[in-house]
């Protein structure tokens, strides 16, 4: 049987990002909540990444992410939204749904960064809980 300790220590990374995302999407509902649905997404990237300032979260927006090919890092113009802390990828959407194709986005996203947490938060949502979804490569 683990002792308290030991099932701990195998779960600190999982618990930091939960208390990571859980201040992310805090930041996010911050957004929401006073501007609601219905800008464009410049204005809601531009709004949240004034919360995470506020917030002390450190962050990089508009991250470039080289892709790899056969040994060979090519700039194709790919550009994460957000990336925080080095450890979470935040993709903006403003759009009807979350689709697979900006999951899809989001996990490519996760493999060539090396990034094991990303988030998807569509602020196109009347509640926005109901427009975030969490992906764990």
């Amino acid at each position: 049987m683990m002792n308290k300790t030991q099932r701990h220590r195998g779960t600190e990374k999982e618990i930091f990002y939960k208390e990571l995302t859980d201040r992310i999407i805090a930041s996010a509902i911050e957004v929401h909540r006073n501007l609601g649905p219905g800008l464009l997404e410049s204005g809601y990237e531009e709004c949240f990444c004034h919360e995470l300032y506020t917030q002390n979260i450190p962050f990089e927006r508009q991250k470039p992410l080289p892709l790899e090919y056969k040994g060979v890092k090519l700039d194709c113009g790919y550009r994460m939204d957000i990336v925080v802390k080095n450890t979470v990828i935040v993709e903006l959407k403003c759009v009807n749904k979350i689709t697979s194709v900006h999951e899809a986005q989001t996990l490519t996203y996760l493999r060539l960064a090396h990034i094991k947490v990303g988030l998807i938060i569509n602020f196109y949502t009347n509640v926005l809980k109901n427009g975030i979804k969490r992906l764990v490569l």
